[in-house]
């Protein structure tokens, strides 16, 4: 006997389809934009508990401070890569629909004698608005990224920007304030670094400077200096110099309790050589801590290499060969100065503190930890 067929046996499967991901919230969406000396970076992302989820982002190196200190003005050729650039952003925004921006520009713009004039230019020619912001701002905005990586046992904070065109640092006593409140005093920052009316205790900034010389001018003061082993010593001292009127440069600090935290491409290039990644990885590279050991180590590393060898190796990149001895000079001169045995790294900066202080100021961040 034949076997009889089971019923629906000819029946077609119905496919089992998973919901296409719905697309945020354009009013959700947050957008910071950091124009520096160097590089024109860009986040788009909407608030996620106590942090923010990344939806998009942008970085080029455009090179906007190229020839500046020779001539005092931003080139035709660096200004016209800069808008290449930001071309990009704007369409980005556009097809995120991004309700909630805010787009700055740093050193470079706030020296050049055309750097009011290049602003109105990008307008006119992207339909974006920057705002040349002051130094103060973005030392503050540097400090509130960082707030996740505080230590609930800081007591005194050494929070440190290297930029292309200036390095912000910024000394915060963290004494008064409850350990497990830290790292949200941090965060209420973004409302100024003077801010006296808050209810709970508050993160006092003992003193904050922005020193005039980043990876990029400082490679440009000593460009003339033809050996690679003298030029990186005297970036390093005229450095230090620059630091005399910081007031904890002159007090002698306690180990016990004290935090330094980096945050620059110089600070996690140094970090992906002293881990040996073959590629980039932000996840093992942020929040990490290298002893002053393992950093003069790389330090050694960079110097040994020569200028062709840190052009072949593939941790420091093409982008980053050129700057990175001026940003190691700048990192060797902190360690000197200040007693630690440590650095946390931190793969953050002005475009995450934008975030943050927009973010902080609509209140749609939940009050945890961060």
């Amino acid at each position: 006997m034949t076997p009889k067929r089971p019923k629906g046996a000819g029946a077609f499967l119905k496919p089992v389809e998973s919901p296409a991901p719905k697309p945020p919230d354009p009013h959700a969406l947050y957008a910071a934009l950091d124009l520096g000396t160097n590089s024109c970076r860009m986040l788009i992302a909407q608030p996620k508990g106590s942090q923010f989820h990344v939806v998009d982002s942008f970085s080029k190196s455009v090179q906007l401070g190229a020839g500046l200190e020779s001539t005092g003005k931003l080139s035709r050729a660096s200004m016209s890569r800069t808008i290449q650039a930001l071309r990009i952003c704007q369409q980005k925004l556009k097809r995120h629909k991004v309700k909630h921006m805010r787009l700055v520009a740093t050193e470079a713009c706030r020296r050049a004698g055309n750097g009011a004039g290049f602003m109105r230019q990008i307008t006119r020619e992207t339909g974006l608005s920057l705002d040349i912001i002051k130094p103060e701002e973005e030392a503050r905005l540097a400090v509130i990224s960082c707030a996740p990586l505080v230590s609930t046992k800081t007591e005194q904070l050494l929070v440190v920007d290297i930029g292309g065109g200036s390095t912000e640092l910024v000394w915060i006593d963290l004494s008064a304030v409850p350990k497990p409140e830290r790292p949200k005093a941090i965060m209420r920052l973004h409302a100024g670094f003077h801010t006296q009316d808050s209810p709970f205790a508050a993160a006092k900034v003992v003193d904050w400077i922005s020193v005039p010389l980043g990876v990029a001018t400082l490679r440009d003061h000593f460009d003339d200096v033809e050996d690679d082993a003298a030029r990186f010593a005297l970036m390093s001292w005229y450095f230090e110099e620059h630091l005399s009127e910081f007031a904890p440069y002159k007090d002698e600090q306690s180990r016990e309790g004290f935090q330094i935290v980096g945050t620059s491409g110089t600070v996690t290039t140094v970090a992906a050589s002293h881990l040996g990644l073959k590629r980039y990885d932000r996840n093992k590279v942020d929040g990490l801590r290298m002893t002053s050991d393992q950093i003069d180590k790389v330090i050694r590393m960079y110097l040994n290499l020569g200028p062709a060898g840190r052009r072949r190796d593939p941790r420091i990149g093409q982008d980053r060969q050129a700057l990175i001895m001026s940003g190691a000079a700048i990192l060797q001169a902190l360690l000197r100065c200040w007693p630690t045995d440590q650095l946390s790294v931190a793969d953050r900066g002005l475009r995450e503190g934008l975030l943050y202080a927009q973010m902080s100021a609509d209140g749609v961040l939940e009050d945890g930890v961060y």
